[in-house]
């Protein structure tokens, strides 16, 4: 289903939709291997680069790279994408496995449409794996379980252990909303991922050697099949707020920050704000995957070149229109305990809390769980005004930029600040 063949210099990059995957797993499920065996084209941040990644063995930074494929069924039966668009545009956000890394994976989490989750098909459900779920059951609705490494079952045992894996494995998801999502038994890299792991640092991979696989096309085609329509927004008025997730400078050009673009648009010589940094800068040039462009719309990965800006000061962060992003330093949050979590949260403990690429240290006051339980209950007796928020009108089926409330399984409501709230331990 790839089109490897596709000229990408003659194809109109505007007319190319972008869509997100995340690629999530435990360590050494050969998530970078199947990134690699995928991948048409690479962007300055891909299959492991750092030098350190490589001594270590193991991937420690988000990673992305891309393939084009015909538009899937979904999206050529919608009117407003199907309109606007030509191509699809897969891009794959690679992101670690270690334990150590998750805060990496939370900031990989706000800029995904769906999940691949690589599991090593001979060791099924791991640690990780399940950490990776809670990150999938609040970011995306849209998965489908890769079980990697089939080429070490022998040729004449292969289907029933598969079919074994897949049960087991549908049963460790049997609480959780990806109870029923599509399986396939794939190998990324026969003999091994670290083999996979190494390849040219170049931006096109076509003429580079390509390892022996097993099953990726079938992977490909369940792909094109399941992909849903993206959430965007064509003509939005929405401010521009861009997620960085890598800066660097180039020579004589000025310094690229490379991202993913959550909202609104940018378009050559806008000036752009770096709330953090409290600086403003005008965008000099841009590009997708080494592609010069105009304009950078939601959705979209690029990478923005500035001029004056120090790039030791902004490794990750946000760019954003001007005055759009305003610093706080507390806010009142609807929050839910993961069903993983089993110790108890105590008002004034200390946690780290994430928004996107950053983390910051927080002290916390849980209060109102009877309160709002009691709102809930009334507007589903449908007694009294409704406190709850309506979802947007979105289609069911739309995957969205690490989404939302909704998504999360959380209500939205008004808060009144003239109500009485009781605090609240041993959450």
């Amino acid at each position: 289903m790839q089109n490897t063949d596709i000229d990408i210099k003659n194809v109109n990059p505007s007319r190319i939709l972008n869509l997100n995957v995340g690629v999530l797993g435990h360590v050494d499920s050969g998530k970078t291997s199947l990134v690699k065996t995928l991948s048409t084209l690479l962007s300055t941040a891909s299959l492991d680069k750092s030098s350190q990644s490589r001594q270590r063995g193991i991937t420690l930074d988000l990673g992305f790279s891309a393939f084009l494929m015909p538009l899937p069924p979904a999206v050529k039966s919608h009117e407003e994408l199907a309109k606007y668009y030509d191509l699809l545009q897969v891009t794959l956000v690679d992101c670690p496995g270690h334990a150590s890394l998750i805060r990496t994976i939370i900031g990989g989490a706000q800029i995904i449409d769906m999940v691949l989750l690589v599991v090593d098909a001979t060791k099924g459900i791991q640690t990780q794996t399940a950490e990776c779920l809670v990150i999938a059951e609040m970011t995306t609705k849209n998965l489908i379980v890769v079980l990697n490494k089939i080429d070490l079952f022998s040729d004449h045992e292969r289907s029933q252990k598969l079919i074994q894996v897949e049960s087991k494995i549908r049963a460790a998801l049997r609480n959780s909303r990806f109870v029923n999502s599509p399986m396939v038994g794939v190998s990324a890299c026969v003999g091994g991922e670290k083999v996979a792991a190494v390849g040219k640092d170049s931006g096109n991979l076509t003429n580079n050697a390509i390892p022996q696989t097993l099953n990726v096309s079938g992977l490909i085609d369940l792909l094109h099949e399941k992909i849903q329509p993206p959430k965007r927004a064509q003509i939005s008025k929405d401010h521009f707020h861009f997620a960085i997730d890598h800066c660097f400078p180039i020579k004589g050009k000025g310094t690229v920050i490379t991202g993913t673009c959550l909202s609104g648009s940018v378009k050559l010589n806008d000036m752009i704000e770096f709330p953090t940094l409290s600086l403003q800068r005008k965008v000099k040039s841009m590009q997708m995957f080494r592609r010069d462009v105009s304009e950078v719309k939601q959705g979209d990965r690029a990478g923005l070149c500035v001029a004056n800006l120090d790039s030791k000061l902004m490794e990750r962060g946000i760019a954003a229109s001007v005055d759009s992003v305003k610093l706080i330093s507390g806010a009142i949050a609807v929050v839910k305990k993961v069903r993983y979590f089993r110790q108890t949260l105590n008002s004034g403990s200390k946690f780290h809390i994430s928004v996107g690429h950053t983390t910051v240290m927080g002290t916390v006051t849980f209060f109102g769980a009877q309160e709002l339980s009691e709102r809930l209950k009334r507007d589903a007796n449908g007694n009294g005004p409704s406190d709850v928020l309506s979802p947007p009108n979105d289609t069911e089926n739309q995957s969205g930029l690490g989404d939302n409330a909704d998504i999360a399984g959380l209500p939205r409501l008004i808060f009144d600040f003239e109500q009485d709230f009781l605090q609240q331990d041993g959450y």
